[in-house]
């Protein structure tokens, strides 16, 4: 395995200069998908070079639970400075699993929480609830079942239109208190973006970068840049449905300045609770439409970023690909007999 065991632990920061070029340089959807790639890929790579420094470096414990030809010095030598490594990996993956374990948990519970404050209520698209406190987001589908099968039932609100079939994935829930304070244009756009979080399935990728970040700190910055994306890709979404990104920016402003912050509103199981850096959304509202490009030009500061993170994201899968095969081949010739 040699020293590539360790370059995907720390690869993930190439990803930095994409993650602030990003949110300015980049249309929201391209920038959204491709730093929760380069996340995602990352984290895993990361988690599995973790567990292969445990395996070896572990070996020679006593008390291990490993067999006893994984000790050979001749495994040990596939891995530099295996009893440090190894011994630092135990605490490292362990925190991994727990700090992972506990936003998956906490996912659940609001996942709950959310299907209890929604029981009783009509299957609809769009449900309102009785309560003052201004508030508006996006529950996905697998949070409210049975609200996404009434929706596509005969008889049900939006039933057959496109728009409406989309909106099986899930629903938007708004409180009375936040459509008191907005005009009938800005309550469009606010369905609008809610609706196009739930479109374009956001809460994937606020997950994605959610649990790689809890897998690996060099990974924060990425869960920061996408909140950000994702809430500027709906932005543009409900702007292009609606046809005034003027509207979008004034729902986006009255929204913030009328609903509290929320701590359970910024998790993945819902989108668009956390209004993010409303200035900076409302202020690229006020510019004409970004172009969606796929990938940035290379010549351009963004595109080399870009090529750089997705660089490191190809090295540290190839790398963690290739210290995987080389342990499992040592391990393999050195637990076979002679």
């Amino acid at each position: 395995m040699g020293v590539f065991v360790f370059l995907p632990l720390v690869l993930p920061l190439t990803a930095w200069p994409v993650a602030r070029l990003a949110e300015q340089r980049l249309h929201p959807r391209t920038a959204t998908r491709l730093l929760a790639v380069v996340a995602g890929v990352s984290a895993v790579c990361s988690t599995l070079c973790l567990g292969l420094l445990m395996i070896v470096g572990t070996a020679q414990l006593p008390g291990n639970p490993l067999p006893d030809s994984w000790s050979d010095p001749d495994v040990r030598a596939a891995l530099p400075y295996d009893e440090i490594a190894g011994r630092a990996a135990i605490p490292a993956l362990l925190a991994v699993l727990v700090s992972c374990g506990a936003a998956a948990c906490r996912q659940v519970r609001v996942r709950r929480r959310v299907v209890a404050a929604l029981a009783g209520l009509p299957p609809t698209p769009v449900a309102v609830l009785p309560d003052r406190t201004p508030y508006a987001y996006a529950v996905p589908g697998g949070a409210v079942r049975g609200g996404a099968r009434g929706a596509g039932r005969p008889g049900a609100r939006g039933h057959g239109h496109p728009k409406a079939r989309g909106r099986g994935r899930g629903r938007v829930v708004v409180s009375t208190g936040m459509l008191a304070g907005l005009a009938p244009a800005e309550r469009r756009a606010l369905f609008a973006h809610e609706r196009a979080h739930l479109a374009a399935r956001h809460h994937r990728h606020l997950l994605t970068v959610h649990l790689a970040a809890r897998a690996n700190p060099f990974l924060r910055p990425l869960r920061t840049a996408v909140s950000y994306t994702a809430e500027r890709w709906a932005d543009e979404e409900a702007a292009a449905e609606v046809g005034s990104r003027r509207s979008v920016a004034r729902a986006i402003g009255k929204a913030a300045l009328l609903a509290p912050r929320a701590p359970a509103a910024a998790l993945p199981a819902l989108t668009g609770g956390d209004a993010g850096p409303v200035p900076r959304r409302v202020a690229a509202l006020m510019r004409p439409a970004p172009a969606g490009r796929a990938w940035p030009p290379v010549g351009t500061a963004v595109g080399l970023a870009a090529w750089c993170a997705a660089c490191g994201a190809t090295v540290s899968a190839l790398s963690s690909a290739n210290s995987a095969v080389t342990l499992y081949l040592v391990l393999r010739a050195a637990a076979s007999p002679m």
